[in-house]
């Protein structure tokens, strides 16, 4: 650097020190890590010595972008700190996630609707799986069971009907059953 642009970039930044500020956290998001950049920007510039730095046609410029090439050198070499959004998205992430009582539940829902569906006949339930699992289109599966379309769509009204027929009863005695046990563990308790 020659040491009449290292002056000049000094003088700069002292005089245009608060502009240099305001412009800086616009761009990194806090005050204190614009204030950070530019100290860093200014103990390189008092540091580097040597070295030509050319002419400098816009000093403001020059110093602004050297102070981002500090923050960014710095936010690499700090350990990263969540900010208030990423922490709540990082935390509803974490609420997605299903339970081992949900996951238990939820394999037995399925194992539930498996057995319904090992009670219908073989045409009509391979018919409903490949509308709702394989999400085939209608027309296909008619070709390949060689029916109508409008069959198919018998075929897959009347399984739809029996498996949420089915599902009904089996919560409703789920239900009558927990009533059940409830009512006793009462009637037991008052002995």
């Amino acid at each position: 650097m020659q040491d009449s642009a290292r002056t000049t970039l000094r003088m700069t930044l002292v005089e245009r020190y608060e502009e240099l500020i305001a412009r800086l956290a616009r761009a990194l998001g806090s005050r204190e890590t614009a204030e950070n950049a530019l100290h860093d920007t200014y103990l390189r510039l008092a540091r580097d010595a040597t070295g030509d730095l050319g002419e400098i046609h816009n000093p403001r410029s020059y110093l602004f972008r050297m102070a981002l090439n500090a923050a960014t050198s710095n936010r690499r070499s700090e350990p990263h700190w969540l900010s208030y959004q990423e922490g709540e998205a990082f935390l509803d992430a974490l609420d997605d996630r299903p339970d081992p009582e949900r996951v238990s539940a939820a394999a037995s829902e399925l194992a539930l609707v498996a057995r319904i569906l090992g009670e219908m006949p073989v045409r009509r339930r391979a018919i409903f799986e490949a509308a709702w699992i394989d999400e085939l289109p209608q027309k296909e599966i008619a070709s390949r069971h060689a029916l109508s379309v409008r069959m198919v769509q018998i075929e897959i009204k009347q399984a739809m009907e029996h498996v949420i027929d089915r599902l009904t009863k089996m919560k409703a005695l789920d239900f009558v059953s927990g009533l059940q046990a409830t009512s006793t563990k009462e009637g037991g308790d008052r002995s």
